[in-house]
């Protein structure tokens, strides 16, 4: 199920069509177990910093996040840089910074995968 989702993020959640690996961005999916009783604090400091990211970080060209229906507890985010070097400059951002800082009592497991896309389409456009 998990590697499922994984497929549709990265196959249907994208907004940009390009090669991967000679475009040179990058690429991750971050897989997080959130304290249940921090759920929705969790949520509003996550949804808070993808709409600052994507808004003010030229590099930070896609933020998706998710829950797992039966799961909620269960968190993956998919990202996509322009670069390595937006990648880096976002690490270094208040907004990111602030984030972790909020978050880091609230996540109880955290994997971060380095991925190499195969296609990146969709029709998806967020009204925002």
């Amino acid at each position: 199920m998990k590697n499922f989702l994984i497929v549709c993020l990265m196959a249907v959640f994208s907004s940009i069509s390009v090669s991967g690996q000679q475009s040179g961005l990058v690429v991750r999916i971050a897989k997080l177990q959130i304290d249940s009783a921090q759920l929705e604090n969790y949520k509003a400091a996550l949804k808070e910093h993808a709409e600052t990211a994507v808004r003010v970080e030229p590099g930070v060209l896609t933020l998706y996040a998710v829950y797992e229906k039966n799961n909620p507890t269960h968190v993956t985010v998919f990202e996509i840089y322009a670069s390595q070097d937006a990648y880096k400059a976002h690490l270094q951002t208040a907004h990111f910074i602030k984030y972790k800082t909020t978050t880091k009592d609230m996540v109880k497991s955290l994997e971060l995968i380095d991925t190499v896309p195969i296609a990146l389409e969709t029709k998806f456009k967020n009204s925002n």
